[in-house]
């Protein structure tokens, strides 16, 4: 499978500029998720490598082609749309023909590749039905099912799953991961939907504003994540950010809160050292904190803080506590979280390590 690249991409629509100097490079067999918020830019960057939207400035590359003004059909693309954009008068074994039939092949080579793309889906014995007769999840495999057909070199995926409702979205997540792995294509996944990216991507692009924010693994992008808007957009519940001044004393490097309670960041792998005084922002996961009450070891940042109250999600729970003039989340077993009543005080600690500290002018990682 090709190497698919954005080179200075700019799009505007009289003034108002939607993708802003973009360069990407997607290489062969990733399956990379652009992520972002709507109105990012990302289903128009999308849009602009299937051919549907015209590039203002810069260029597509699918391999060493330039494919910048070729027609979608002869750039070697499939798409899959959210709206799943079936025939309704065509049976399920009509929609998926075609596009083979449009492309001329022998009727032998269309059932064949027919008979394939319905195995690998299970959807076999809905070959004669009609889209009406077909649940959202069908529906979807038959979506899929079309672009796979066509044995393109690079698949695109608009929101494939925003349709379906929460169980179905997580056996289609599992179902177009699991193609991923068998087929090894090369995909471009467009969605808003965190949990999408994180558990199907290899890569993920996170958007903003015409802009890629940060370009890497899940992991990467998890636990060290490039600016503010990276830190609280991805993770749920959302990155603590917390304000702070750097303080610096006999060798020690401290975070200060505003409610006089210190992280010690000694250890923190700075890009350039801060100075004294200086305003940053740290980032604090929930996860990471320690049980309320839970013995503290070491040099973990320890905070004394009133609950302001819990919430529940069944095998999850969340424990919110007051700081300064916010709240600092922190998830707890569901169990503990029954006993967390309003008011109370409790004791919690965070481990410097995981900290992630950002400079409170620019919003960079520091």
């Amino acid at each position: 499978m090709p190497r698919v690249s954005f080179e200075r991409i700019h799009k505007t629509y009289g003034a108002v500029s939607i993708l802003k100097n973009l360069d990407l490079s997607i290489d062969h067999g990733d399956f990379l998720v652009l992520l972002g918020p709507s109105g990012c830019g990302k289903t128009t960057l999308l849009n602009m490598l299937a051919g549907l939207t015209d590039v203002t400035d810069g260029r597509i590359l699918i391999g060493d082609r330039d494919v910048t003004d070729l027609d979608p059909k002869d750039r070697g693309l499939a798409m899959v749309f959210q709206s799943y954009a079936l025939y309704p008068t065509k049976t399920v074994r009509g929609n998926l023909r075609f596009g083979l039939a449009s492309a001329r092949l022998p009727a032998p080579e269309m059932d064949r590749r027919v008979a394939w793309a319905a195995k690998l889906l299970q959807i076999e014995p809905l070959l004669d039905r009609k889209p009406a007769q077909l649940s959202g999840g069908q529906r979807q495999r038959v979506a899929i099912g079309r672009a796979l057909v066509k044995h393109a070199e690079v698949l695109l995926f608009d929101e494939p799953l925003s349709n379906l409702d929460a169980k179905l979205r997580t056996e289609m997540r599992l179902e177009i991961k699991r193609l991923h792995e068998e087929l090894n294509p090369t995909v471009v996944y467009v969605t808003h939907d965190q949990i999408e990216a994180m558990t199907m991507a290899t890569r993920i692009a996170v958007m903003n504003g015409g802009v890629i924010q940060q370009f890497g693994t899940p992991d990467e992008i998890y636990e060290r994540p490039a600016n503010l808007f990276v830190a609280g957009f991805i993770g749920s519940p959302a990155m603590n950010l917390k304000k702070a001044r750097i303080a610096k004393r006999d060798g020690l490097v401290t975070g200060r809160f505003g409610n006089g309670q210190e992280i010690v960041l000694t250890d923190y792998g700075f890009a350039r050292a801060p100075q004294d005084g200086a305003e940053i922002i740290v980032g604090l996961r929930p996860e990471y904190f320690g049980p309320p009450d839970a013995p503290v070891n070491g040099a973990a940042a320890v905070f004394d803080l009133p609950v302001a109250h819990t919430e529940r999600t069944g095998s999850d729970a969340t424990g919110y506590l007051r700081f300064d003039d916010g709240l600092l989340s922190l998830r707890v077993e569901p169990g503990q979280a029954a006993r967390l009543a309003g008011g109370q005080k409790v004791r919690v600690a965070f481990p410097p390590g995981k900290a992630n500290l950002f400079d409170a002018a620019t919003g960079g990682r520091l």
